[in-house]
């Protein structure tokens, strides 16, 4: 922590990743507490300085999503992301805020979160503005149905580079790709974070432990989607839920009981902190 810096609850959490030699952890100011009170329809300037309550273009979301401003707030010390029905439809209300400033390596982001307990996903991730190159910090799929037991001890631990004409997608299909320990990940909160240290490497981490590695050429983009530059491009920070096609289509999407289930619907982000190495005789300098 910078001397000049106010105290925050994630102090006492140190950043699992190594910075380098000679190099200690600068906290950016796109980090939020969400120590505030931000409403659904009147998100007020603490929220708007840093986020937005839309996604970073017109898309209006996968599958049966329909994204709505109104389904974001914070409250309680939590920003809060929500679904709920469209009535008269089959389709999904969710929220999701992006950042207003974009990140780029070396970077160390971490967010500490509880999951829906739905089939949705409960989603906090990087995308390049142009659509080509993702990072998933969190993707997960909380639902406690007996069915959907596999997913709920799992989280995705992910990336995309994508071609966006004619459309092709790639990210890893390795089993480490989806992390099991035993843990059942709606139950509490956890702290998820990647350290994306430069375009052809990537570390995931759960509760402090480094859980994944990614790294190299033919494991980050063995098609060369990204002619030859890897995951190099400025992104936005997203968080949201979604109503994944690739779910719906197999008949998996929340029936109407459980998207009026104020104890399932909601998906919490305690605080998301993100973090740039600096050499340590700088490391005072709020930026």
């Amino acid at each position: 922590m910078q001397a000049n810096q106010q105290p925050k609850e994630w102090d006492i959490y140190p950043v699992p990743a190594d910075p380098g030699k000679g190099y200690t952890w600068q906290l950016l100011p796109l980090s939020d507490d969400f120590n505030y009170t931000a409403e659904a329809t009147d998100k007020g300037p603490e929220f708007t300085a840093k986020w937005k309550d839309t996604y970073h273009n017109s898309w209006q979301g996968p599958g049966l999503t329909q994204w709505r401003r109104d389904h974001s707030w914070v409250k309680n010390g939590h920003l809060v992301i929500a679904a709920s029905r469209k009535p008269g439809t089959r389709k999904v209300y969710a929220g999701i805020i992006t950042s207003r400033e974009r990140v780029i390596y070396p970077l160390y982001v971490e967010t500490r979160a509880r999951l829906s307990n739905l089939v949705l996903s409960s989603g906090v991730w990087m995308l390049s503005p142009d659509d080509t190159q993702e990072i998933d910090i969190v993707e997960a799929y909380g639902s406690d149905r007996p069915d959907q037991k596999w997913y709920a001890e799992r989280i995705h631990l992910s990336h995309h580079v994508f071609i966006r004409a004619p459309f092709q997608d790639y990210q890893p299909k390795d089993p480490g790709s989806w992390y099991y320990n035993g843990t059942v990940w709606r139950e509490e909160f956890h702290r998820y974070g990647v350290y994306w240290q430069d375009p052809w490497h990537l570390e995931y981490y759960i509760d402090g432990q480094l859980v994944r590695t990614v790294s190299g050429q033919d494991i980050i983009d063995p098609y060369n989607f990204t002619k030859g530059t890897g995951l190099n491009k400025a992104m936005d920070v997203i968080i949201d839920a979604e109503d994944q096609d690739w779910r719906s289509d197999e008949g998996l999407t929340p029936t109407d009981e459980e998207l009026a289930d104020d104890s399932k619907r909601f998906f919490y982000i305690d605080w998301i902190r993100f973090y740039k190495p600096v050499p340590q005789d700088s490391s005072d300098i709020t930026p």
